[in-house]
């Protein structure tokens, strides 16, 4: 099966990156973002509303698979008591500094070796991966300096529908002009990634093992990716040169 694999697509989070706590990081972008839209009241007060609203949101997204763009996801769903005149122009940036305020995202210290030797290895490489954010990914890929490996960058919030939707599966096999059952993905989440790629009909399916997305959403009995790794350079043991 692997020998036909031509294209393989890549998750972001807890994939190729994973958060790590960063206090002055988060506090300043908790800042920025009241700054931004010109908020008054108490931080504490401003973000357990911003939680309870993303909470609303993030239900409603994973049961409709359909992904806000960032203008929508700020003037309808987070920020909808603010003049959506002075939102949706902010999006951009409030969302870059909502996620900030999580945490710093780092990648895995091996991806990029990683991806440099897939690419020399003959394999088109892919991302897919449902994120709010339009502009983060391609940001980090091209400053990390992978943007060229990459044939397609394929998000849930420049698209409009997420994992497991198999459209989105089909919609970044499409752009490579490869068929999905030559087809790999790897990702983290044992229940959504699996169900997704087996659907969309891809060859492969790979999850990397990841503590915390395995607490929030431990894998179900009858769905099987074909191969589980712990890091990403073992994707080098599965995928030789074509």
């Amino acid at each position: 099966m692997k020998d036909n694999i031509e294209a393989i697509f890549l998750d972001v989070g807890n994939t190729l990156r994973v958060v790590i706590t960063d206090e002055p990081f988060q506090t300043q972008a908790r800042k920025q973002l009241m700054m931004l839209v010109g908020a008054t009241e108490a931080e504490k007060t401003f973000f357990e509303l911003l939680e309870e609203r993303w909470k609303i949101y993030r239900k409603q997204s994973k049961e409709s698979l359909v992904e806000a763009s960032e203008n929508e996801l700020w003037t309808r769903w987070l920020l909808p008591d603010f003049p959506s005149e002075k939102i949706a122009p902010l999006a951009g940036k409030l969302t870059r500094l909502w996620r900030d305020h999580d945490g710093r995202r780092i990648p895995r210290p091996d991806v990029k070796s990683t991806v440099l030797e897939l690419h020399k290895r003959g394999y088109i490489l892919g991302i897919i991966a449902n994120t709010i954010t339009e502009t983060e990914i391609p940001d980090w890929l091209e400053a990390d300096g992978l943007t060229k490996y990459f044939k397609t960058v394929v998000l849930s919030s420049k698209v409009g529908y997420r994992k497991p939707d198999p459209e989105i599966y089909w919609e970044a096999a499409r752009r490579v002009g490869v068929e999905p059952a030559k087809c790999a993905y790897v990702g983290d989440n044992p229940v959504r990634d699996v169900e997704g790629t087996q659907h969309a009909g891809f060859g492969m399916m790979i999850i990397l093992l990841e503590p915390a997305t395995i607490a929030k959403e431990p894998p179900a009995g009858d769905v099987k990716p074909d191969y589980i790794i712990h890091k990403m350079s073992e994707l080098l043991n599965i995928f030789p040169s074509r």
